[in-house]
């Protein structure tokens, strides 16, 4: 599985990347509305460490609802799917594929995200070390379970002609415990200290992205069929 999985990350990297259509415009997006919460502010207020970390992680859940629909809209338009159905390669390989090509794609846009957050929205993280490795993590738990249920889910989406706006509405209850999650160990990095409770958030965050993880593997194939 893990050859399939590979292959086609590296199919929807290529693809993407050449387009540039999907990270181009997440990347606007996250940026645009970096921005806009920016004008909210006085100049030279600070805006409050929690208020800027729910901003960097909306523009990182926008994002990603754009790039998941890029990327399954990649077979969509040639018409591939049946292929990839009828190919020997599991069916779950596709999920873990798409998620890992989701997951590089966002994790390259919040290196643009999050210095925009600090430098639009006055916040300076200056911690010691140890704030810097629990928000670093943090972000990639979160970013883990946000992946994984983006690509669960865009197979759902599949064949809609709603497809964007059916994504977005099923996404965005679902990733609210691990959003939560995000915006908490975000705050302490950005306070320049360890949240209060990182070890239950980081917890709470490994936990979502193993359960969706394990669900995508068992579900991904028979949604993939449906839509077919």
């Amino acid at each position: 599985m893990l050859k399939p999985t590979m292959l086609i990350a590296a199919k929807d990297l290529r693809l993407t990347l050449t387009r540039g259509a999907g990270l181009v415009q997440a990347l606007l997006l996250g940026l645009v509305l970096v921005f806009v919460f920016s004008l909210s502010r006085q100049a030279g207020d600070l805006v409050p460490a929690q208020t800027a970390a729910t901003i960097f992680w909306l523009a990182s859940l926008f994002s990603l609802v754009l790039m998941s629909n890029a990327l399954f809209s990649l077979e969509e338009e040639s018409n591939a799917r049946p292929g990839l159905i009828l190919s020997p390669a599991p069916l779950a390989s596709v999920w873990a594929g798409k998620a890992l090509a989701s997951g590089l794609l966002l994790v390259a846009s919040q290196l643009a995200f999050m210095p925009a957050t600090i430098i639009f929205l006055g916040n300076e993280p200056s911690g010691p070390a140890e704030s810097w490795l629990v928000g670093i993590a943090g972000i990639l738990v979160v970013d883990w379970g946000l992946v994984a249920v983006g690509a669960l889910l865009g197979a759902l989406a599949q064949g809609q002609a709603g497809r964007e706006s059916l994504l977005s509405l099923v996404l965005f209850p679902l990733v609210v415990p691990v959003l939560l999650a995000g915006i908490r160990l975000t705050t302490g990095f950005l306070e320049g200290a360890s949240p209060l409770g990182a070890g239950s958030w980081l917890g709470l965050a490994l936990g979502f992205g193993a359960l969706y993880s394990a669900v995508g593997l068992l579900l991904f194939p028979v949604l993939y069929r449906a839509g077919d």
